[in-house]
């Protein structure tokens, strides 16, 4: 499988670890390098799903992150044009101690919040406070990247430092996670919970209002403290829940683009009716869908059960007939195929549910049900109603368990209720994802760790090797050492079976030729403060 941006997450963790002065970003250089840029205008995008909630914090779904992106800021972030490198967002400049247990960050003056108060280094405290030890009634699904920080000081409003309680050789790029927004540490200590229905951040467009069902809308942050910036008026990310109405918006011209991704059957269609005027980028995605059991629930607290159903999905004759009509195409492992840790597909075959010889392990999966007494085995798969690709998906899946006599009800249901009822443990089997927004093990690793460290685990399984395996792991810093803990970690959640990915996906981006700035990543996670967009108008 092709990566179009190489990554080099390693490498970049070992230059910080010799030390190195971090990053200071001057925007009003950036500005003068790009001197046709038109000012103004109200972009509108499509948004294929309605956030749940408001809160990046407590979500994993690309639905709360268009929404809300481009209102807040992050301490660090992603540089797509360097991608896997980052940048500073409020972090002016930053240092790593060469034992990589001390991260000190100089923050931009002069920021505000909508509200009008000053950002200062309590703010980013009370932010990281809350992802790394969430108060009573509040869910971070970031807890277990940020549970080895040991103390976080702020010896000025301009300074943060992070001291780490045992070294995480990724935390650099953790600190860039578009998810970790910033919260003013007032709302804060006024409601803990109140950013899932209150929006008050530093970013480049301030919130003007969401209309249910149809649209969040936000206006350009006067007071933003990139100077210059944004570009746009403002913007409306409009909820275009079918498929048919996105491609009929974005070829009328009613929206400018659609972030997320489409199928290639779409991507055909629109090249075929807009000619020139419409841009299509393609980069293969750091996301994947996943078979989730909820193994509270019998019969699938029953291994033998699980190993059954993954071991009759023909993974390798799905990934063709489904990248014809679908965003999924590539077999993998907990990791995205070719990236720098990725197991490779000689060693992936012999892994449980990934053998290419399907009706061997059809065979094997129906001794497996009549020895665990299933035999007539039924159940309701839980999904998505989102068309592309969690119905198909849910379809393929249908299919290849009826093949092995299992008899599947497929339901689907709108992004809050799928999410709330897996996030609650009423479903039996679900279509979960794993929505990454880069290629570091310690954050594809993290969401098959007990429930009790990874709230996003829907699968609610506990198993302390898997947690020993992932701690081990983060600690090592010898490439092959560290791979060999991948390795093992993979093998003991496929051989257990809580959760194993499907498929992964495919990324086709459509955007009109008018639409400027944005850019093109693997992660449809990242570059969505749209502070740099504009309209060639």
């Amino acid at each position: 499988m092709k990566i179009t941006r190489r990554t080099a997450l390693q490498g970049t963790a070992g230059a910080f670890a010799l030390g190195l002065s971090g990053f200071n970003f001057d925007f009003t250089k950036a500005e003068a390098q790009a001197p046709n840029v038109k000012r103004g205008g109200t972009l509108n995008f499509a948004i294929s799903a309605e956030a749940p909630h408001y809160d990046p914090h407590a979500s994993d779904t690309y639905a709360t992150l268009h929404f809300a992106a481009p209102f807040y800021s992050t301490l660090l972030r992603f540089n797509l044009s360097k991608f896997p490198s980052v940048e500073g967002d409020l972090a002016q400049s930053w240092t790593v101690a060469p034992d990589l247990m001390t991260y000190t960050f100089k923050l931009h003056p002069n920021v505000k919040f909508a509200d009008g108060t000053a950002f200062t280094s309590a703010d980013v405290k009370a932010t990281y406070d809350r992802l790394r030890d969430p108060p009573q009634g509040v869910v971070s699904t970031r807890k277990p990247t940020f549970a080895d920080i040991g103390s976080i000081e702020t010896p000025d409003p301009l300074t943060i430092i992070f001291k780490m309680k045992a070294v995480n050789a990724a935390m650099l790029e953790h600190f860039a996670s578009p998810w970790n927004v910033i919260y003013s540490a007032k709302d804060l200590a006024e409601n803990p919970a109140g950013p899932r229905t209150k929006i008050n951040g530093t970013g480049p467009f301030v919130f003007v209002e969401h209309v249910k069902g149809s649209h969040v809308a936000g206006k350009k942050n006067d007071n933003y403290f990139k100077k210059g910036m944004p570009y746009l008026d403002g913007f409306k990310g409009i909820f275009t829940l079918q498929a048919a109405a996105m491609l009929n918006a974005v070829q009328g011209g009613q929206v400018l683009g659609e972030f997320r991704g489409i199928s290639p059957a779409e991507r055909d269609r629109l090249v075929q009716a807009m000619g020139d005027k419409i841009r299509i980028e393609e980069d293969s995605w750091t996301l994947n869908l996943l078979v989730c059991f909820n193994v509270t629930k019998k019969p699938f607290d029953d291994v033998r059960v699980r190993k059954a159903l993954l071991m009759a999905i023909d993974r390798w004759g799905g990934s063709v007939g489904l990248s014809k009509i679908s965003t999924l195409r590539a077999v993998g492992g907990v990791l995205r195929p070719g990236s720098p840790y990725a197991t490779p597909e000689a060693e992936l075959v012999k892994l449980p549910g990934f053998s290419k010889d399907i009706k061997k392990s059809r065979e094997e999966a129906k001794k497996l049900l009549k020895e665990a007494g299933q035999e007539n085995l039924k159940f309701v798969l839980w999904n998505r109603n989102l068309a592309m690709p969690y119905t198909p998906a849910g379809v393929f899946l249908v299919d290849q368990w009826r093949q092995i006599g299992v008899e599947v009800e497929h339901k689907q249901s709108d992004t809050g209720p799928y999410l709330a009822t897996m996030n609650a443990g009423n479903h039996d089997v679900a279509i979960d994802f794993s929505n990454l927004f880069m290629d570091d093990s310690s954050l594809a690793l993290s969401k098959y760790l007990s429930l009790s460290r990874a709230p996003e685990n829907r699968s609610r399984s506990t198993d302390p090797e898997l947690d020993k395996l992932y701690d081990d792991h983060i600690r090592e810093r010898d490439p092959e050492k560290r791979k060999a803990l991948i390795r093992a970690f993979e093998k003991r959640v496929f051989e257990q079976g809580y959760q194993q990915p499907i498929l992964w996906w495919h990324r086709i981006v459509p955007t009109h030729k008018a639409l400027m700035g944005w850019k093109m990543s693997p992660s449809h996670n990242l570059g969505q403060q749209l502070e740099d967009v504009w309209i060639n108008t």
